[in-house]
């Protein structure tokens, strides 16, 4: 596809809104090859908004109260509360790009009743699969994520896609893989040029621009081409936003409130990784 970016009516203002973090962790959870596994490595989690005039679609959904109660993971904001800065209620949220089912990205699924849903076929192939009777492939899934999510399909609130998609004028899908089976990065046109929200395709600059994989992996060659796909789906490199670097908190302006911030008009200050 092409990196032209068309004129600033086209283009999609883009939130990245966080809503949990996890700083007892080392480098050895966030890189397979690293030479200072026991230093401290913080984690953010977030999920994203796009916004062109009236439409917005969600990018990811966080997990709500009862997932962080049951993984001992706290969250600092509902993911429903996270909206209203942007004078948003969960109610009002139609579409919903899911980038992978992984609780973190899909454990908010119910607190958005209205939503269709867009995943890659792969990944509900792979949740729902022989896979998920191995315990180190399923650690990451919840059982009742993936329930809202075959339920929406059965309301008819579900479409698949298999690869590359678009859906809607400037914002696309790309099936990347290797953290999970058919996990997808999401292409937006912005102001500045293609922005490329990596979800977990990149956790963090590092695992891109170091090319350091990250340790949960369901298929190593996969995440490691994904990342010479992110840089081939972006503007230019600054362009490509991890999914969980704090990082982003510096690089961004902060937006409509302290746990937003606005990624669509760049980065205003340069990746010090």
């Amino acid at each position: 596809m092409s990196a032209r970016v068309s004129h600033a009516g086209d283009t999609w203002e883009v939130h990245a809104i966080k809503y949990a973090d996890r700083n007892a962790r080392t480098r050895a959870d966030s890189f397979i090859f690293d030479d200072n596994h026991d230093a401290p490595h913080a984690m953010d989690y977030f999920m994203w908004l796009l916004r062109q005039g009236d439409r917005v679609i969600l990018v990811d959904t966080g997990y709500d109260d009862a997932e962080a109660a049951s993984r001992d993971r706290p969250i600092r904001l509902n993911p429903a509360q996270a909206l209203a800065p942007l004078g948003l209620k969960p109610e009002d949220i139609t579409e919903i790009i899911v980038t992978h089912l992984h609780y973190d990205h899909a454990g908010g699924l119910a607190l958005f009743p209205n939503a269709h849903l867009h995943l890659q076929a792969a990944e509900m192939a792979y949740a729902t699969g022989p896979c998920m009777c191995h315990d180190a492939l399923r650690m990451p899934f919840t059982a009742g994520h993936i329930c809202e999510a075959i339920t929406r399909l059965y309301r008819g609130k579900m479409t698949f896609h298999d690869g590359d998609a678009q859906i809607a004028d400037g914002v696309t899908v790309h099936c990347i893989g290797g953290h999970s089976r058919g996990l997808q990065a999401v292409r937006v046109r912005t102001q500045v040029g293609w922005m490329v929200l990596a979800s977990d395709a990149a956790h963090y600059y590092e695992n891109f621009m170091a090319r350091k994989p990250f340790p949960i992996v369901v298929d190593l060659q996969n995440m490691l081409d994904g990342f010479d796909t992110l840089y081939r789906l972006a503007s230019k490199p600054e362009l490509i936003v991890p999914g969980h670097d704090p990082l982003v908190r510096t690089l961004f302006a902060q937006g409509a409130a302290d746990h937003i911030h606005r990624l669509d008009p760049g980065p205003i200050a340069p990746i010090k990784t």
